[in-house]
């Protein structure tokens, strides 16, 4: 199936909408108004004029996407407007969930995102497609004018991540990172205590996460009916449908861990507690870092073929160095892999309760232990510090959704922005680097790229694709 290029528009960045509304095109629009209007519409009795509202489209209908565009229903100052979906049944539970909210059936459905970002009445697009249209589908946004949402990780490689980041920079778009746990407080609170010095001098960080899920159906059989799965592979390179690949259920699904479409739980699930780690970690994990590893890729064949665990070490130039372990996951086969969760007793020994995720910083005088959970530290008395009285204070998020609608209209700067983002991804692929290559690597976060080997650099590299989609 043929599809036209991208938008790729690179002129001076679009108004905001608070400078449109104060142009005389949004005075003429205002005049267009009806002479009577409701109260609510104008605003009274805690409702939020139509005018003000921030009116969001949502690419990727999935139950992450559903699951979030749920976060952005129950906000007044914002209304969703259109969704979009390659699979209808997806696509119709979205509709039906935004109009029973609404009590109306004026919700939009697309079939392809670019119709979508292409409305001038959208002023912000939550992306949640699968991975390996993350960045395609949000530079489309951007270079439309659209903030975007994107759901994590970042893209298939380094360089996606970083042309991303370009066109955000370049369109003045707001930008807010997938990675929620930053606007929880007990994950705002361990990386406080870690930046004001309460654990003494940073040390070391474990960070585990989840490992991919091994195995997968490979018998080929026809696409689902529901599903476009042409359109579905985009620009990655034609493959005949496997079972299950698409499935809508967690426990059945392999796209999640096949190399064509994701880096896997490496980034799909780590970049959550990666995320954290650098939070709290500030510039300290910046500059150089040497990096080693290894990693199970495959116990029995199929679909899947991403890490089901690894054990990776860092040693950034600051001193400080951190351990990033993948927990075996026992998925897509129902049966337990029989892989070790590294280190397990002796950090569930340490830090008094262990769960399958998390991140601990270990300093001179202390520790913090942080997961979805809660939060424990040594000592306990760091629990009844008063945050407001930090000297360092981290960028306090009332949700995920509330933090992204806030800066649409201020155009300030989310509490995950695109910078983080990258940083964030970087981690992740410099990881899966290594346990492939199989190798010690050292990284240059200023330059972005490996030191002096050109087999890990490629792996940074966007990857080819399909016609005609392209960065």
């Amino acid at each position: 199936m043929s599809q036209p290029d991208l938008p790729q528009t690179d002129g001076p960045a679009p108004l905001t909408r608070r400078e449109f509304l104060g142009t005389a095109a949004g005075a003429l629009a205002a005049a267009a108004l009806p002479s009577i209007i409701s109260s609510p519409a104008l605003g009274a009795d805690g409702a939020v004029a139509p005018s003000n509202r921030i009116a969001v489209g949502v690419i990727g209908c999935g139950p992450q996407g559903r699951g979030d565009m749920l976060n952005f229903l129950g906000e007044q100052d914002c209304r969703v407007v259109a969704v979009c979906d390659l699979k209808t049944d997806q696509l119709d539970l979205a509709k039906r969930a935004v109009d029973e909210y609404y009590g109306n059936q004026d919700c939009r459905t697309y079939h392809d995102f670019r119709e979508l970002v292409a409305r001038k009445d959208i002023d912000a697009c939550l992306i949640a497609t699968p991975d390996h249209w993350h960045i395609l589908a949000a530079l489309a946004a951007v270079n439309s004018g659209k903030d975007v949402y994107l759901e994590k990780p970042l893209g298939l490689t380094l360089e996606e991540g970083q042309a991303l980041r370009a066109a955000v920079r370049r369109k003045r778009r707001v930008f807010q990172f997938g990675t929620q746990q930053r606007s929880s407080r007990n994950f705002r609170l361990a990386a406080e205590l870690v930046r004001n010095g309460h654990i003494g001098k940073l040390q070391h960080i474990n960070v585990w996460a989840p490992g991919s899920a091994p195995g997968g159906s490979r018998r080929q059989v026809p696409p689902p009916p529901e599903l476009d799965y042409d359109f579905w592979l985009g620009p990655v390179a034609f493959s005949p449908y496997v079972e299950n690949r698409c499935s809508a259920d967690a426990t059945l699904k392999t796209w999640w861990f096949n190399s064509d479409y994701t880096l896997g739980f490496i980034s799909g699930w780590g970049v959550h507690p990666l995320d954290i780690a650098l939070w709290g970690g500030s510039g300290l994990l910046g500059g150089s870092v040497a990096v080693e590893g290894r990693g199970n890729f495959r116990l029995a064949e199929g679909d899947c073929d991403t890490a089901t665990i690894w054990d990776v070490d860092y040693a950034f130039a600051s001193g400080v160095t951190m351990k990033f372990v993948g927990v075996p996951n026992g998925e897509n086969n129902g049966k337990p892999t029989g892989e070790p969760f590294l280190n397990h007793d002796t950090w569930e020994q340490r830090y008094r309760r262990i769960d399958s995720h998390g991140t601990a910083f270990e300093g001179t005088g202390g520790w913090v232990h942080v997961d979805r959970t809660g939060i424990n530290v040594e000592h306990e008395e760091l629990l009844h510090l008063d945050p407001e009285g930090f000297e360092v204070k981290l960028t306090r998020s009332a949700g995920h959704a509330r933090n992204f609608l806030d800066c649409v209209k201020s155009r300030g700067e989310t509490v995950c922005p695109i910078e983080g983002a990258v940083t964030d991804d970087a981690l992740c692929h410099i990881a899966d680097a290594a346990i492939r290559l199989n190798r010690r690597l050292a990284f240059d976060f200023k330059a972005e790229r490996f030191s002096n080997d050109e087999a890990a650099d490629r792996r940074l590299r966007a990857r080819p694709m399909r016609k005609p989609w392209h960065l």
